[in-house]
Order: structure tokens, then sequence, then C-alpha cells
């Protein structure tokens, strides 16, 4: 896991921020304990309290200072402070608040103190409610334990006993984040959005200087990941495939934004369409008059709009139309009929694009639970990495956050042949160099030049495919 981890950190700044959002969508390909688990999580009149980190943090539970090397690490809570590291991040998600940045943030959108502002609260802090926050729950512990594995009033005192199972637990109120839509649905909250309070970073909100918001549920479980699957974690629950979690997390994605769209409370902001659903490369580039300016705008194959209208962002979209040409060929053409005819209809009127989004999001939810159900074999793996940078799909990439994302992407596929024993981390680093390229091909948004990534990403694929 650390090589992952390395290969993947430099591109963390540039393309992988905290976002602020959230929605519930069914927990599709869920045993019926997780989806109660799901839906207890997401309902704001959850009667479970969150208990806090220091309910954790003893020295024989998650609080040592050193791992132990017995069922679980114990040293999880040291993991999850590092100060220095991206492990911290949800640790340090409330700190931040108070930062110049938070404030100035808070102060241009006028909502008081960012690190007491609902807006701010929803994603950067344990989003308990008043009434359901223990006496060691605190807010400044930012994205405490319960934040990702909910509220832990009814499973603190088992989960650690004798005799107990993971499902017991999650039929106790344990967050099921060993289920590939279960941990995507729970990461899209504030990663991607929601309809909940403090969890939607609206176009206002970026304006005032928030980061921009991307996704990638694989990458962002590496950065995080405060355990190790050794044999103990085998016998408890299924090892992680790294390439399904990816490929559902893109459907998840898909399935999450089209839903913020279709909501008449967030899909427009007065007399102007939300725009933080649209590409923001495709506004917030150099405008220059006359032939030279052209060089700004390139024809899409993907999204059927008239040039000069704002595009909607579709990196999720163009991943999990990849994903699907390999993984479920006979959903595959239904889910690209659906994404043309939504950025059609996006063009044509607000209804129009409603009914467009809600179709597309049932196909999109729709590949969520089938993916959901199978592992992902070697060569299917190799299949999505040429599928992404070949013919039908490398034309899409006109546009900045579609090429990150397929950046992130190629590296989740290769680390996951690792992972799974098809290709040993000795000679996955001869792929590395040409990932390293791709990456720096989106490393800065402003001298993005969609042929010199299409160029990177073919060779990029080209690696990887010599490592059959």
């Amino acid at each position: 896991m650390g090589g992952k981890v390395a290969s993947r950190l430099s591109v963390v700044c540039g393309l992988v921020v905290a976002g602020i959002l959230a929605v519930t969508a069914l927990a599709f390909g869920i045993s019926g304990a997780a989806q109660r688990a799901v839906a207890a999580s997401a309902s704001p009149t959850s009667a479970a309290m969150h208990m806090g980190v220091a309910s954790c943090s003893g020295s024989t539970c998650h609080g040592r200072s050193e791992p132990t090397g017995k069922v679980v690490r114990q040293d999880e809570i040291l993991i999850w402070q590092a100060s220095s590291s991206s492990t911290g991040a949800h640790s340090r998600a409330f700190a931040v608040l108070a930062s110049p940045r938070g404030q100035a943030i808070a102060a241009k959108m006028g909502i008081g103190p960012a690190t007491s502002a609902a807006e701010c609260l929803g994603c950067h802090a344990d989003p308990a409610l008043a009434g359901a926050r223990g006496p060691r729950w605190q807010v400044s512990d930012g994205v405490g334990c319960e934040g990702c594995h909910g509220a832990s009033q009814n499973w603190l005192s088992s989960h650690y006993a004798v005799g107990q199972t993971h499902a017991s637990n999650v039929a106790r109120g344990l967050y099921p984040l060993d289920q590939p839509r279960a941990r995507a649905e729970k990461c899209l909250d504030c990663h991607l959005g929601s309809d909940r309070p403090g969890q939607f970073v609206s176009h206002r909100i970026m304006a005032a200087g928030h980061p921009r918001v991307s996704f990638e549920v694989d990458l962002f479980s590496a950065l995080q990941q405060h355990h190790d699957e050794d044999s103990d974690y085998v016998r408890r629950k299924p090892r992680m495939d790294n390439v399904q979690l990816w490929a559902v997390g893109q459907a998840s994605a898909v399935s999450r934004i089209t839903s913020l769209f279709a909501n008449p409370r967030l899909g427009s902001d007065g007399v102007f369409p939300e725009i933080y659903f649209f590409d923001c490369h495709s506004c917030h580039r150099q405008i220059v008059d006359g032939p030279a300016g052209k060089a700004n705008w390139v024809a899409n194959p993907g999204r059927p709009i008239p040039s000069g209208m704002p595009p909607f962002n579709d990196e999720n979209m163009i991943m999990l139309s990849a994903a699907s040409k390999v993984l479920s060929p006979g959903a595959a053409g239904k889910f690209d009929a659906a994404s043309r005819s939504f950025h059609a209809a996006l063009a044509r009127d607000r209804a129009s694009a409603v009914s467009a989004a809600r179709t597309l999001g049932s196909a999109a939810s729709a590949l969520a639970d089938s993916l959901s159900r199978s592992p992902v074999s070697s060569a299917q793996t190799f299949a999505i990495v040429d599928a992404i940078a070949g013919d039908t799909v490398a034309p899409r990439f006109t546009d900045y956050e579609g090429s990150a994302q397929a950046v992130m992407a190629l590296d989740t596929l290769l680390n996951g042949l690792v992972r799974q024993g098809h290709v040993s981390e000795a000679r996955a680093k001869s792929a590395r160099g040409a990932i390293d390229r791709a990456y720096k091909a989106v490393g800065n948004s402003n001298s993005y030049k969609p042929a010199e990534f299409r160029s990177a990403l073919g060779q990029a694929a080209a690696a990887i495919r010599a490592l059959k």
C-alpha cells in the first residue's frame, strides 16, 4: 500500500480536495443489514449517539503509539492524527476552517466564523445532530471515527467482544465500509455532494475560495487507509477489489451528481443554473480574441452541445463509459445513449435536462448495482486500460477534469493488478514513469493541452499493456 500512496501523493494537492456535498441514494447491491446501516447513517433523525473520538482512543483499543500486529493495528488514532501526512486530512478538517483561507471564504460569504457556520461544519466536522452527541464528542475533532464508521452507541462496547462478527456489528449500526457501493456513497457525501445541510459546495462557495471538488473513491481510500488487509482481516471481511471499488465509485458518482442536478433546490441559483455542475475550465481559461482563441475549445464527441455552451462536468461519466464497455457490455450502450441524451438536453431547457438527468442517474445506479456483485479479473483490468486510452473514449478528453480522472484511473488499475498478484511491484515500476508523465500533463490546469495529454495517456496505457 505504501508504494500506491507514494505514487499518488504528488497529485493530491492539485487534483484531490475535500468537498462538501451529500445526498442519500439507495444502497443497491448491499445486504439487508448493510442497507439498514446506510439508511441509519444517512438519516438526520437517527437516534444513535456519536460517542466521540476519545471513546476509541484507549491504549488497549485504537490509541497506541505503535502497531501491535494483533487483530487490528491499534495505532489508528495516531495515523488519523498524522499532521504531515495525507492520512491526517480528516483530523485536520475542522482546523482548516480557522486558517486564513477558511476565514476569508466565510467572510466573503457573510456566514460568520467558518468554525461555527453550518455551511462548513456539514463536512468539516462529524455531522452528528445536536441531540446525538455524546459527552466525549467534540466538534474540534473534525471528521472523526464516526464520520465514516457511523454512530457508535449501539456497537462500541460489542465490536471488540469475543465471538462478535463484522456482520453483527453492522446490524447494530457500524457502517459497512467493506462493501464498495456503501463506501462510495459514504465518501461521496463530502467529496462530491449531498442535499443535506452543509454538504453542497455551490459555485458561490468556490467563487469565495473553496477548492474544486473531485472524487475517486479508490484513490481517497488509499490515502486514508488506517488498517492492514492481512490474513486476519480477510477472515473477517472480504479483501477489497480495488478495480471494482474504482468502477463502483465512478457509477455512484454519476448517480449522485445527476440526482443533485435534478434537485429543484440545488439545480439553479437565481436566474442562473448552478454552475458547480459544469466543467470549471470551460470558462476559467484565458480569453483570447481573434483566430488564436479557437484553440481554447475542442469538439467533444460525447457532448452534443453547441460550441460556446458550458459543458456539464462529465469526468465520472467518461470513466464509467470505459468501465462498462468491459465489465457490463450489455448495459454500456444504454448508459452511453443516456449520457449523450443528457448533454443534448442541456442545450434545450431545464425541464428536459432534469428528465434526462434522472434517466442517466438510473442507468448509472443500475451499473453500480451490477458492478458491486462481481470481482474484476486481470484480463478485464487490462481491457479497461485499453478502453480508457482507446479510439472511442480518448477523444472525449478535451478538458482538464476528465483528463485528471483518466490519469488517476490508470494509476488505480495498475495498482489493482499488483494487489491482485497479476503484476509484481518490480515489474510495475517500469510503467510508473509513464504514469508520472501523464500526471505531469495534468499537473497545471492552466497549461493543460488536450493533444499533449492524450499522447501522454497513450504512452502510459502502452506501458501498462506491456506488463501482460
